[in-house]
């Protein structure tokens, strides 16, 4: 690593990156420039999200909203709809199943061993983050494994790992952020503030745009 941030020959060694997203959108949110950049790149990138939060969803949308929002999201980032996979544990209860989703994310590492995992941080209080980042720092403990920031839920944040992005890969973040209609009422979910954050961690390492991660463990 060159400074904080990480060079074109670490992510361009990356052929297999893993993005867990507790709910439909999470990975988006914390990672979907770096997602667009892999993808650009040729690294063969595989989405999971493990609820639809169908709970959740306002007045007016049909329970399986965010199955299709998400197939749609990830496709603006160039991600083929075989590499998505999308589980339907409910909102907010996976504490509770946490022996479930462990079982489900070893046999992933067993089936396709990715180079780079990105997940929640650890410092995320969101009880369903919480698990998935626990539960992902045991399954994949042999490779790379990244923390994504979600600001709102993170009160404590270790700025490790910076990648940089170009404008184009903020572009799509935001438009596949703005196909989650279900999710527009959310202040997160707008553009301005999607490109601030991106600019804000860019000059913190002298870039354009950026994000950045919570390092937990690099394998090389």
């Amino acid at each position: 690593m060159s400074r904080r941030w990480l060079n074109s020959a670490v992510i361009e060694g990356w052929q297999k990156a893993l993005v867990l997203a507790p709910h439909t959108d999470d990975g988006e949110l914390g990672c979907g420039g770096t997602m667009a950049r892999l993808v650009e790149g040729g690294c063969e990138v595989r989405y999971v999200a493990f609820s639809i939060a169908t709970r959740s969803l306002p007045p007016g949308f049909e329970p399986d909203t965010l199955a299709r929002e998400v197939r749609e999201a990830t496709g603006e980032l160039g991600i083929p709809e075989s590499q998505l996979t999308v589980h339907d544990f409910d909102v907010r209860t996976f504490p509770e199943r946490r022996q479930d989703i462990l079982e489900l994310l070893v046999a992933l590492w067993e089936e396709w061993k990715p180079d780079v995992v990105f997940q929640p941080s650890h410092h995320d209080v969101h009880q369903d983050h919480q698990t998935i980042a626990q539960e992902g720092l045991r399954a994949f403990k042999r490779t790379t494994i990244f923390g994504y920031e979600v600001p709102w839920n993170n009160f404590d944040f270790s700025y490790g790992a910076y990648i940089a992005l170009e404008q184009r890969h903020v572009e799509r973040k935001i438009a596949a952020l703005s196909r989650y209609a279900s999710q527009q009422h959310r202040r997160y979910a707008d553009p301005e503030y999607i490109w601030n954050l991106a600019r804000v961690h860019g000059v913190n390492v002298n870039r354009e745009y950026a994000e950045c991660f919570q390092v937990y463990r690099i394998v090389a």
